[in-house]
C-alpha cells in the first residue's frame, strides 16, 4: 500500500508540525506503507520523505521539471519521477497510490487534497482521503466545509467519506476501516435501473 503525502514546501510556524510530520511519516514505514510525495526536499515535504527513508520506508516522489530546479528534488528517494508538468504529477501521484492524505501546508496542498475528494465524489477513484489534523489546524477549514453541507452545497455523505484524525495511528485506523460512497453522479444506464 502507498498513501499520496500533501503537505507544504515550508516548515510552518509551529515546530510541532514538523516533529508530527516525522512521526507520521515514521509510523508509514513501520507499517509497511510506502510514500508518494511532491518530491522536493524542502519543509515538510522533505521532513516527511527523510524520516520515511530513515525508517526503511518506501518514499516515491514526483516533481514538475521546473520545481525539481528550483525546489531541488530529492536525491535520497527510492524514486523521484521528473514529469513534464503539475497536471502530469498530479495525475501520477494519484495512479500510485491507494490513499491520499493532507498534513498541514498551504494553498498548493488545499489543492491537492481537494482534487482528490472531488475524484472521489465523481467516483473518478474509490480511495479514502484523509486530514492529518496536527494539533487542530485544519479545524477553520473543517469548519467552512461543515458549512457547505448547511448551505446545502456538499452531501453529508461525502463530507463523511473524509477521514479526520489527530493521529498517525488514529487516521492509519481509519484507512482501514473506511468503505467509499456512491458517486454523486450514476451512469445514465445505471440511473435507469435504479
Amino acid at each position: 500500500m502507498r498513501l499520496a503525502v500533501f503537505t507544504g514546501s515550508a516548515s510552518g510556524t509551529d515546530r510541532l508540525y514538523a516533529r508530527e510530520a516525522a512521526s507520521f511519516a515514521a509510523e508509514l514505514a513501520s507499517r509497511g506503507i510506502g510514500i508518494v510525495y511532491g518530491g522536493g526536499q524542502v519543509g515538510l515535504m522533505g521532513t516527511v520523505a527523510d524520516s520515511a527513508v530513515a525508517a526503511g520506508g518506501e518514499v516515491v516522489g514526483v516533481i514538475p521539471s521546473s520545481l525539481d530546479r528550483t525546489e531541488v528534488g530529492h536525491t535520497g528517494l527510492n524514486t523521484l519521477h521528473v514529469v513534464d508538468s503539475m497536471h502530469e504529477r498530479k495525475q501520477m501521484m494519484a495512479d500510485l497510490a491507494d490513499g491520499f492524505v493532507a498534513l498541514p501546508g498551504g494553498v498548493g496542498t488545499l489543492e491537492e487534497i481537494f482534487e482528490a475528494w472531488t475524484w472521489l465524489q465523481l467516483g473518478i477513484h474509490e480511495k479514502p482521503v484523509a486530514f492529518l489534523n496536527i494539533n487542530g489546524f485544519w479545524d477553520p477549514l473543517l469548519a467552512a466545509i461543515d458549512s457547505l453541507v448547511s448551505a446545502g452545497f456538499l452531501k453529508q455523505d461525502y463530507r463523511d467519506a473524509v477521514i479526520v484524525a489527530g493521529s498517525a495511528a488514529e487516521l492509519l485506523d481509519a484507512i482501514n476501516r473506511w468503505t467509499p460512497p456512491a458517486r454523486k453522479w450514476q451512469d445514465p444506464g445505471e440511473r435507469s435501473r435504479i
